[in-house]
């Protein structure tokens, strides 16, 4: 058989073809273990260090309003939400600021979601979140602030609190999350079923 004879073409194509059709298929298997390997570390990195978990740990690590409001130290109280995007938005920073002032300073934080609060919500008029309550030694509200708002703000303002001082921020208004809080229980009409004493007719 001589090099350019119709069967050694057709031999070579077949081999070349081959060749291609192998390294194309391991260059596809590479890229979906790739991307596996990726979208896996993604969500396991997502999963451990999500927002609304540090804010559920804040507040869990927070003052109770009840010690918060009786202990003779001036009070950070936070309204928010785990859905909240400012309020995600501002966790590290509060979480340092917090660390930097445990000592002199109570920090409170109440869900917006829990009817718990609803007496605080009420009181606060809270109706945008993140909404910051500064509190005195004595435990009155000497300012609030709504939104999410520079560490170098939140610091002035508490460091007027905690000398007594009045607070250079106090009216600061940033980007909030709109919040509508609940009023009383919710009503059911009484053709539902499922009501509580409607009747079956």
């Amino acid at each position: 058989m001589t090099p350019n004879s119709p069967k050694s073409s057709a031999v070579e194509a077949t081999k070349n073809s081959e060749t291609n059709s192998a390294a194309s298929r391991l260059r596809n298997l590479l890229v979906v273990l790739a991307a596996i390997a990726l979208a896996a570390s993604m969500f396991f990195g997502l999963r451990t260090q999500t927002p609304s978990s540090s804010l559920t740990e804040m507040a869990k690590a927070s003052a109770p309003i009840e010690t918060a409001l009786t202990n003779g130290k001036p009070t950070l109280m936070e309204f928010y939400a785990n859905w909240c995007g400012s309020c995600q938005a501002m966790a590290k920073d509060l979480s340092e600021i917090k660390q930097k002032y445990a000592e002199p300073l109570n920090f409170v934080m109440l869900n917006v979601d829990n009817d718990k609060w609803l007496p605080e919500i009420t009181k606060y008029r809270v109706d945008g979140i993140p909404h910051f309550v500064y509190l005195n030694n004595k435990g009155s509200a000497v300012a609030q602030t709504i939104g999410e708002a520079p560490r170098s703000i939140m610091e002035a303002n508490l460091e007027a609190l905690i000398a007594g001082k009045e607070l250079p921020h106090a009216q600061s208004v940033g980007q909030v999350s709109n919040f509508t809080p609940a009023t009383g229980p919710t009503k059911t009409s009484s053709s539902d079923p499922r009501a509580h004493g409607s009747q079956v007719q």
